[in-house]
C-alpha cells in the first residue's frame, strides 16, 4: 500500500496529538459543590430517619448550635449518621458506602479555610436510634478495596461514625467558621443475589462536635458538645457529598471552602 508523503506527515501528527492531548479526555467532576454546601444548611431534611423521637429539636431539619464558639474546648471531629427510613427500608440486599471524612476550619485571623481532618476510612458503631443511654454495639462494617467501609444500619440502630485518625487541635479563640464533608453512595451487599439498591431508603448526614480535648471520654455532654449539623439526604447509587457549615451562605460564596 502506498502512503504519500503528506498524508504520512498527517498521521504522525495525529498520533502525537493523541498522546499529548487525548481527544476523549475529560475532567474528573467534582462530587461537591458550593450549592450543595448551601442547600444542605438550608432545605429541610429529605425524609424523616426512623426511631428519632419527634421532639428532638435536630428531627425538624439542619442546624447550627455551638457554632464558631467552642468555649474551653480545644478539639474538634468530623461525624456522621447514617439511618433507615421511618416509613421503612425494602432493600435486603444494600450496603452504604462511606468515604473521605473531612473537616475544615476557617481561621478569624487570615480568614483562610484549614484543613484539620481528612480521612478514607471511618469508625463507628451501630447506636440505638434515639442514642439512649449511648448504649451502641458492633456495627455491620465490611471494608471496601479503596480502603473506605460500608455498613448496614436498622433494626432500631443507626451507624454513627467518625474519622478513624481522631481528633484535631483547634485554636478556640481562632473559630470562624467550620466545614464537615463526607461522601456516599449505594453498592451492593451480596453479588450473587438480585440488585435491590433501588428499593433502598438510607438516610445521611454529616455534623461536627467540639470535644474538651483530643483523648476526652464522652460524658454526657460535659466534655463536648455539637457544633451543627446538616441536613439527611438519601443515599443513592452515585457518590454525592452530605455537609455541614457554620458559615453564612453569602460568606460561602465570598470565601469558599475547598470542594472536591
Amino acid at each position: 500500500m502506498l502512503i504519500r508523503k503528506s498524508h504520512f506527515i498527517i498521521l504522525v501528527n495525529t498520533i502525537l496529538l493523541s498522546f499529548c492531548c487525548p481527544i476523549h479526555a475529560q475532567t474528573p467532576q467534582k462530587i461537591n459543590t458550593i450549592a450543595t454546601i448551601v442547600n444542605d444548611m438550608k432545605l429541610p431534611h429529605e425524609a424523616t430517619p426512623n426511631g428519632v423521637p419527634y421532639y428532638y429539636s435536630w428531627l425538624k431539619g439542619p442546624r447550627i448550635n455551638m457554632g464558631n464558639n467552642p468555649k474551653k474546648f480545644t478539639a474538634i471531629t468530623a461525624w456522621g449518621q447514617l439511618y433507615v427510613q421511618d416509613k421503612g427500608n425494602p432493600a435486603t440486599n444494600t450496603r452504604v458506602q462511606i468515604r473521605n471524612t473531612k473537616t475544615y476550619m476557617l481561621s478569624k485571623r487570615d480568614k483562610k479555610w484549614y484543613l484539620l481532618q481528612a480521612s478514607t476510612n471511618v469508625e463507628g458503631a451501630a447506636y440505638l436510634e434515639d442514642y439512649s443511654g449511648n448504649k451502641s454495639k458492633p456495627a455491620n462494617i465490611r471494608n471496601e478495596k479503596d480502603g473506605s467501609i460500608s455498613v448496614i444500619a436498622g433494626n432500631g440502630y443507626n451507624f454513627h461514625f467518625w474519622p478513624k485518625n481522631g481528633r484535631a487541635n483547634i485554636n478556640s479563640n481562632d473559630v470562624g467558621g467550620v466545614f464537615t464533608t463526607v461522601q456516599a453512595r449505594l453498592i451492593i451487599d451480596n453479588p450473587k443475589k438480585p440488585n435491590d439498591n433501588q428499593k433502598a431508603r438510607y438516610l445521611l448526614n454529616v455534623g461536627g462536635d467540639y470535644w474538651q480535648n483530643l483523648n476526652a471520654l464522652w460524658d454526657n455532654f460535659k466534655t463536648n458538645g455539637e457544633v451543627g449539623m446538616g441536613r439527611f439526604k438519601f443515599v443513592s447509587t452515585q457518590w454525592q457529598a452530605f455537609n455541614m457549615t457554620t458559615v453564612s451562605p453569602d460568606e460561602i460564596l465570598r470565601n469558599p471552602p475547598p470542594v472536591e
